[in-house]
């Protein structure tokens, strides 16, 4: 790290910058699509995915700022990053990154993987994607029509998960099918499924659904169905919570200390 120094002439000052402009459209799904770039936000966030690998384009920095070496850096001012941010308090660090490549694999890692079948809270996945790594899984694969895992919001939940595991977009009713052929097991969470956790392996694929209306009717019927004993009478779990203690399950793990 570098402490990043900077004076009024070089920085910028002006929300309306051409440059600003171009990373702010960033917080739109439509132009992080278009462009093939995501804007990361915070100190923490902006050096974890510098360590992971991530192709950082430019970082944006506040007055000294305590910058990661080799990348482009952009001075700017305060109200500069409070334009930038989707914060409502921003730190001294924000970036511009290139997404890296969604294509479902020809031939999947071994382990599990977790399925999100049109999951839309930016918070459930990236806790779910935080969870994947802490646990081990080996990657994420979600529907075309899940929240974007490279919005601001999934990647702050995130911290620095998602640089750290594949994250892969496809049609589930088409993967699940390639995924079985390649001998992984389908469970998904169901409301109508058996009480007793289908028979799996080590490759094995968690399914899980919408927040609202759970695993679709076509993607049910390509997975064993699993309804988690509750003692108590709440009919069902939060879509990340249900992740967590199901990823736990499947890869035999007692829960890391900080987990839940």
């Amino acid at each position: 790290m570098v402490v990043f120094c900077h004076t009024e002439k070089f920085m910028i000052s002006s929300r309306t910058n051409e440059r600003i402009k171009a990373v702010r459209a960033l917080q739109q799904h439509k132009e992080r699509e278009r462009t093939g770039l995501h804007l990361i936000e915070g100190d923490k966030l902006v050096r974890d995915a510098a360590l992971s690998g991530a192709e950082i384009e430019t970082i944006y920095a506040l007055f000294d700022a305590d910058v990661p070496k080799g990348y482009e850096v952009v001075p700017v001012s305060p109200s500069v990053m409070e334009a930038i941010s989707t914060q409502k308090t921003p730190q001294s660090l924000c970036a511009v990154v290139r997404t890296p490549s969604t294509v479902c694999p020809t031939t999947y890692p071994h382990g599990l993987i977790v399925a999100l079948d049109r999951l839309q809270d930016p918070g459930n996945l990236g806790t779910i994607a935080r969870t994947a790594d802490a646990l081990g899984a080996s990657g994420i694969l979600l529907s075309p029509d899940s929240v974007d895992p490279y919005s601001p919001k999934a990647l702050r939940a995130a911290m620095g998960s998602t640089y750290h595991l594949p994250v892969w977009i496809g049609d589930l009713t088409a993967e699940l099918p390639r995924l079985k052929q390649q001998g992984y097991a389908c469970i998904c969470g169901h409301l109508g499924g058996e009480s007793v956790l289908p028979p799996h392996g080590e490759d094995v694929v968690l399914v899980v659904g919408n927040e609202g209306n759970g695993v679709s009717d076509a993607v049910a019927a390509l997975c064993s169905l699993y309804r988690m004993p509750m003692r108590g009478r709440a009919e069902s779990l939060n879509a990340a919570v249900f992740a967590a203690l199901m990823m736990q399950r499947l890869l035999g793990q007692e829960a890391p200390c900080g987990i839940f």
